[in-house]
């Protein structure tokens, strides 16, 4: 089986918090163009993806109380909630964080919203910036 060429760490998508899914996918979709792509809903949210040249944008808005996103806007407000990086490997990434002793609030992958393996570091790591790592 052949395998894919090497693409190099590249942003898969920027995941936004948001009160209103549906007031927000407007201002997205209808003022500034970006096409939907379906997404499953995860982690205690809904999501809503909208195609940005070759990344995504992911409105995540609260289900539960206790969803993480719940927590985020209760704590913080709406917005940037995270950044999902593509590598080519996501095991040996997530290698790569541990041998640099950073703090991984997945140690092992799992599958996201895209149906993609994924793991997040903590945000006390990577300058306070919760970084999404995943594979094509």
């Amino acid at each position: 089986m052949p395998t894919s060429p090497r693409r190099g760490t590249r942003i898969a998508h920027v995941g936004i918090a948001v009160r209103a899914l549906d007031e927000m996918r407007s201002f997205y979709r209808d003022v500034l163009g970006m096409p939907e792509v379906p997404l499953d809903d995860a982690d205690g949210a809904r999501i809503a993806g909208l195609a940005a040249g070759e990344s995504l944008v992911e409105l995540l808005e609260p289900e539960q109380p206790e969803s993480p996103i719940a927590r985020f806007i209760e704590k913080r407000g709406p917005g940037i909630h995270h950044i999902c990086f593509a590598v080519d490997d996501l095991d040996a990434a997530l290698a790569r964080c541990r041998d640099a002793g950073l703090r991984l609030i997945d140690e092992t992958p799992r599958i996201g919203a895209e149906g993609k393996r994924i793991a997040f570091l903590h945000p006390s790591a990577t300058g306070g910036v919760l970084v999404e790592l995943t594979e094509d």
